[in-house]
């Protein structure tokens, strides 16, 4: 009878010790967070309770650096994620290790790029990739003057359609977020700046170009005139589109999902505007960026091997489709768009996204996270703040931005052919 007894709680015990359950880390909301909780329980219901992933909300963590296993965050983020800036491990180590799939040519190029290293293998799960992009308010264009069906395409048109809505009495014509990636790194990629370039043995961040210092002046003269407001280097400025306070803004590609949902007034989303004054400009040639699913050291073997699952699991065309799906972010793979397509998005704006993002990058064309990217834009954005108060000229702020890159930031060596990723 004790024998009997003693198996029977054995028996209930030992799948507890044999799941493996591991953590990833969020600080989603609204649609995106609904999407990938939708994910996961259908991830943990197929592992038949021998592994879960357990969501975590950054806003109810009490001990940041207690580590998860897996977090959804662009590395800019990591000291609000962790309370100070880890090292991630390489996931294609831990799909290695795992005897599971991933590899660069699975992404459409622009997307890899994003995540990858100087050598192209993948660092992170490109989940949460956006595009920048003009969004209008099309009533607050009517109300100006302006035609709502052909918004500015250039950033002389920009000022053009600032100075009418000024006019008109709206206050704030235009705003941005992101703004370091937004209006330098893409200034760089539109009108074929390398970001990277060589100087002597070494490379170096080339963000203060003619074309960047034209920029940063033009808008920092539409901000004396009251045509531009800046609110911060992050996301503050969609908050100012979304109420209606500021009428255009420069971000990013998803937020349409949040605009789709509010009723306050109707929207356009244009491509970034450009400059067609610069010999060779390439408008479309923009830069996806933000989050992605990166990995935290210190776990165990087993842990890992379920995490790797789980990038499996996301990367299945039917659960990349959900995903674009419900959040906005674009597609990670060929595979999403043809299942895209085949549920019925549009071909046309398919077409779209995957000639942008099947491009072939040149490894000079933007940093990489392992290369300091996050403290570089920290230093533009901080640099930029003496512009803004009127402190500091824009070649002057740009300079010595550089200048404190080159001191301050350790530039990993780029690899002897910088030629295009071949895919």
């Amino acid at each position: 009878m004790i024998t009997r007894i003693f198996l029977a709680a054995l028996s209930l015990w030992l799948p507890a010790v044999q799941a493996q359950d591991i953590t990833l880390r969020h600080d989603l909301s609204g649609s995106p967070l609904d999407a990938l909780a939708t994910l996961v329980v259908r991830f943990n219901g197929e592992q038949q309770g021998k592994a879960r992933v357990m969501l975590q909300d950054l806003k109810g963590v009490a001990d940041k650096q207690q580590t998860p296993h897996l977090a959804l965050l662009d590395p800019a983020d990591s000291a609000a994620f962790f309370g100070t800036s880890p090292r991630f491990l390489p996931l294609h180590k831990i799909m290695a290790d795992s005897k599971l799939k991933l590899d660069a040519r699975m992404f459409f190029p622009q997307m890899a790029a994003a995540v990858d290293d100087l050598t192209g293998k993948i660092q992170a799960l490109p989940l949460a990739q956006a595009l920048p992009v003009l969004f209008y308010n099309r009533d607050a264009f009517l109300r100006a003057g302006l035609d709502p069906d052909n918004p500015p395409k250039t950033w002389w048109e920009v000022q053009t359609a600032a100075g009418k809505l000024f006019d008109a009495g709206f206050k704030c014509p235009l705003t941005s977020s992101r703004f370091a990636w937004v209006h330098l790194d893409n200034m760089s990629s539109q009108h074929g700046e390398p970001i990277m370039v060589r100087d002597g043995k070494a490379d170096r961040v080339a963000l203060n170009t003619m074309v960047h210092v034209k920029h940063i002046a033009l808008l920092a003269s539409w901000q004396k005139s009251f045509y531009f407001h800046y609110f911060g280097p992050g996301r503050e400025g969609d908050a100012k589109f979304m109420s209606g306070e500021c009428s255009m803004l420069t971000g990013e590609s998803p937020l349409y999902r949040d605009l789709e949902k509010s009723p306050g007034f109707r929207f356009g989303v244009s491509e970034l505007p450009y400059y067609d004054d610069v010999r060779g400009a390439r408008p479309a040639d923009v830069l996806p960026d933000g989050a992605a699913l990166w990995a935290l050291p210190g776990k165990h073997k087993d842990e890992y091997a379920v995490a790797a699952r789980f990038v499996t699991f996301m990367m299945k065309p039917e659960n990349q489709r959900e995903w674009v799906q419900g959040t906005g972010f674009l597609p990670m793979s060929p595979a999403a768009t043809d299942a895209l397509k085949a549920a019925g998005t549009p071909a046309a704006l398919l077409d779209r996204a995957v000639q942008r993002l099947s491009r072939i990058p040149s490894v000079n064309e933007r940093t990489k996270n392992g290369s300091g990217r996050s403290r570089i834009r920290g230093i533009l954005n901080e640099e930029i703040e003496f512009v803004w108060g009127n402190k500091k000229p824009a070649k002057e702020a740009l300079d010595t931005a550089m200048d404190r890159v080159r001191a301050t930031v350790e530039i990993a060596p780029a690899p002897p052919l910088r030629l295009g990723r071949k895919n």
